[in-house]
């Protein structure tokens, strides 16, 4: 089973983030390539977890014309 994904990490640049292992930056296991996986924290911001991670955005609806 999967652990639980934190929403907010105290300190997400400690831990890669590639895998349920999230192990630490300067001892990874798995080898999941040369540098670690940032959190998505660390790659959108703040409010990550409510925008969800689609870059696509609906268009904002047209002002009605009077």
């Amino acid at each position: 089973m999967a652990k639980v994904f934190p929403i907010r990490p105290a300190h997400p640049e400690r831990n890669c983030w590639g895998c349920d292992r999230y192990c630490a930056a300067d001892a990874m296991i798995c080898g999941n390539g040369s540098e670690r996986t940032q959190h998505p924290i660390e790659l959108f911001g703040e409010g990550w977890a409510s925008e969800g991670l689609d870059p696509l955005r609906p268009a904002a609806p047209e002002a009605a014309e009077s």
